[in-house]
């Protein structure tokens, strides 16, 4: 196994953790805000996908899913649905609320598989080559891949979480 084929492994491990929740997302629960929490389990998929689907069209130039597939109209989030979350007011990051985590869940799917289809056209020493000169040390395209998905793992794990919480507090 080859750095490429880790990666491959590690992109579908997010959207196979997202399917595996699926049935239980349901309308009472997606735009729910345990806590009080501004974030949603509707905002942690839409953040999902957008922050997949941007740093991805970032890295290979291609536009985003987001508008190519249609998904910022099928959503119903139109311009609302723009950004990507980092730094989303209470009131932006409540602003993300869906009918049906269905064009949300299809829409991390579509980002994933624009991820693995990326992961195609590169060579191991691809992953070497510096994207991000913003930070210190500069981001190396595999380090920038092992963020993305990673992040998209860790906010799929929170969505699981708040979809196993009961309703209501006992």
């Amino acid at each position: 196994m080859d750095a490429l084929d880790i990666l491959r492994d590690a992109a579908t491990r997010p959207i196979d953790s997202l399917r595996s929740i699926a049935d239980r997302i349901t309308p009472a629960n997606l735009n729910r805000h345990p806590a009080g929490h501004d974030n949603s389990i509707a905002w942690l998929l839409w953040h999902t996908g957008r922050e997949l689907d941007v740093q991805l069209a970032h890295l290979t130039g291609d536009d985003e899913v987001w508008r190519a597939q249609g998904f910022r109209e099928r959503s119903g989030l139109g311009a609302t649905g723009d950004p990507v979350g980092y730094g989303h007011s209470p009131e932006e990051a409540r602003a993300i609320a869906v009918d049906d985590a269905a064009v949300l869940i299809d829409y991390v799917a579509a980002c994933t598989d624009a991820l693995l289809a990326y992961l195609d056209t590169l060579s191991e020493a691809d992953l070497d080559d510096v994207v991000d000169r913003h930070w210190d040390p500069p981001v190396t395209r595999g380090v920038r891949l092992v963020s993305v998905i990673d992040d998209a793992a860790q906010h799929i794990a929170q969505a699981a979480y708040v979809v196993g919480m009961p309703a209501e507090a006992p």
